[in-house]
């Protein structure tokens, strides 16, 4: 009896076995916003992450109005060149690059009262349609993605071009938007659907396991830092950061904020794609000009212009989706956000600074960080040397003098700093006045 219930078992578990390796794997991800750099990360992680899950089916539930059309286009090739069959739902909406995408799926399934097409490049800051150059572009790559999947270019291509013809579907003048039961009529549309699940079925696909790709957090941040205003936000920490350790130097917390600022920056655009090698290195090295400018070199020249020139460069060229300096197809409204995003945060972080530079250093929390009070005799404090037999002494700079650094007097190096003049090093100075343990001085004059 026991060997009875042994082996019955054991062909239990076989059976369940079987029946949990012949189970469908689907995996569900979800296109119901703007397609932009973030979207594109998103798709491109989902696929990765259907593979290593080794999905047997992807399903798209769509439901938007289109976007950026180069990141469109990337979604498009991630998706035909996936090896599983890829199917699209639209739940509701699938315009402009969201009719190029659904395209390119293997099968279009569409709920009753979706919409595909309406495919026209329109600019991001009017909605009027873009210029023939982007019209062109698009209507090639939907009609070659028709075409590849065996659906009637000509539809394609009157989804964007308002002057193609089609007997009986399109007259001049109207860009084609089917209803759900037009793009079944005409092949844009394998069925009409209330569900993913009804998909399934009609696929003959009954023992399955559903599995809804979501971000992690640490990719939600990363899409949260994509925000222009955000990015916007991040110039003024690092703008304000610089500014307020030059001012006082040796406190750490500004520019501790002002890297993890450019961190924050630089990062979410690298991943995405966008932020070039050569990018990034302009603005390192347009930041490197600007510090060597103030600390190195006198006066403000060459390096200080092209430091500040390079910097806001890079930080509007690292938010486009540019090939070196080619905006063929970069829309302008994209450009327009950029500029206003990096010049906004500039533009912010000086307007902080000179309403409230003065403020801050008048707070408790910077009062901890910096010494903000005058350290006079008559409080008690002393100085390591004798003030008044310092007067009249002369020497040399033994550091550049911007206008604070450090003196040579008689073999000794004394803290010093100027009326605002700069010295260079090794110039003559002359000591007019003493504060606390630093010096006053002055350029010498023979």
């Amino acid at each position: 009896m026991k060997a009875i219930t042994l082996t019955l078992l054991t062909c239990l578990a076989l059976f369940s076995m079987v029946v949990a390796q012949d189970k469908s794997k689907v995996m569900v991800m979800e296109i119901k916003a703007e397609i932009d750099p973030r979207m594109l990360r998103y798709v491109k992680l989902s696929l990765e992450h259907a593979e290593t899950i080794k999905a047997d089916y992807v399903i798209v539930e769509m439901d938007t109005y289109g976007g950026v059309l180069t990141d469109a286009k990337e979604i498009v090739d991630l998706i035909m060149d996936f090896k599983k069959p890829v199917w699209v739902y639209v739940n509701s909406d699938a315009a402009s690059a969201g009719a190029l995408i659904s395209i390119a799926c293997d099968s279009i399934y569409m709920s009753p009262g979706a919409s595909i097409g309406a495919a026209t490049v329109v600019e991001g800051s009017g909605g009027q349609a873009a210029p023939d150059k982007y019209q062109s572009y698009m209507r090639s790559i939907m009609r070659s993605t028709a075409e590849e999947r065996g659906r009637d270019p000509r539809i394609a291509e009157g989804m964007v071009d308002e002057k193609v013809i089609i007997d009986g579907i399109k007259e001049a003048g109207k860009v084609i938007t089917f209803t759900t039961s037009e793009a079944l009529k005409y092949g844009y549309c394998e069925a009409k659907v209330e569900s993913i699940d009804e998909i399934l079925r009609r696929n003959r696909i009954s023992n399955y396991d559903i599995e809804y790709f979501h971000l992690g957090y640490s990719e939600k941040i990363i899409a949260f830092f994509l925000n222009p205003f955000i990015s916007g936000l991040l110039i003024l920490v690092i703008i304000g950061g610089i500014y307020f350790e030059m001012q006082t130097p040796g406190i750490g917390f500004p520019i501790f904020a002002a890297i993890v600022a450019l961190i924050l920056y630089l990062v979410p655009y690298y991943l995405n794609g966008l932020a070039e090698y050569w990018e990034i290195l302009a603005l390192l090295a347009g930041l490197l000009l600007i510090i060597v400018e103030i600390f190195i070199l006198p006066g403000f020249g060459v390096a200080g212009v092209l430091g500040i020139g390079m910097t806001i460069g890079s930080l509007i060229l690292i938010m486009l989706n540019n090939d070196f300096f080619n905006f063929e197809f970069v829309p302008l409204g994209d450009i327009v956000v950029a500029m206003f995003a990096t010049l906004g945060g500039i533009s912010g972080g000086a307007l902080v600074l000179f309403f409230g530079g003065a403020r801050l250093t008048q707070t408790k929390a910077f009062r901890r960080m910096a010494l903000t009070e005058t350290q006079d005799k008559g409080d008690g404090y002393t100085s390591n040397f004798n003030a008044e037999s310092m007067l009249g002494k002369r020497g040399k700079a033994y550091t550049v003098l911007r206008p604070s650094g450090k003196v040579m007097i008689d073999g000794s190096l004394f803290d010093a700093f100027t009326r605002g003049e700069y010295i260079d090093k090794e110039e003559g100075i002359e000591v007019i006045s003493t504060e606390s343990s630093t010096l006053r001085v002055k350029k010498k004059t023979e």
